[in-house]
């Protein structure tokens, strides 16, 4: 059972997949959006990492405002949950990801990532947090930790 974990904002999509027992997250790309409109290109990328992992479900960030209210980034990832299970029949589940951004940001920057070359990276390592956060959830549920 492999999960994908996605970080879906207006530029980018952050894509990280889980190992197939489903306990690690590990990042596998981010999809550059040519277009906040235009989802064709991302959804088509998206749908080939989902079969070349084989994966049974998504973990889609979704960013909820601090006071726990839903904003229009938020309205936004609930959009693309939709479009997103019809195009592949996959399950979508929208995790919380307040502060995985910041927390990748500093995780680069404590690794010595320099300010210019973090934006290549955040995104990414925020669908880890995001996927990891989600694992950790469910082994907890299931028994594994």
């Amino acid at each position: 059972m492999r999960v994908m974990g996605l970080d879906f904002g207006s530029k980018t999509v952050g894509v990280s997949v889980s190992d197939p027992l489903g306990v690690t997250a590990q990042g596998v790309e981010i999809i550059r959006r040519t277009s906040e409109n235009k989802l064709r290109q991302t959804l088509a990328r998206i749908e080939a990492l989902a079969r070349e992992y084989e994966v049974e479900t998504f973990v889609l960030g979704f960013p909820k405002n601090m006071n726990n209210t839903i904003g229009d980034r938020a309205e936004k990832s609930l959009a693309f949950k939709e479009t997103l299970e019809r195009r592949t029949g996959i399950p979508v589940v929208m995790w919380d990801e307040r502060l995985t951004t910041v927390e990748a940001n500093r995780t680069l920057m404590e690794s010595g990532v320099r300010r210019e070359n973090r934006k290549e990276y955040v995104d990414k390592l925020a669908a880890v947090y995001i996927l990891q956060g989600y694992l950790d959830s469910e082994g907890m549920k299931n028994g594994k930790n």
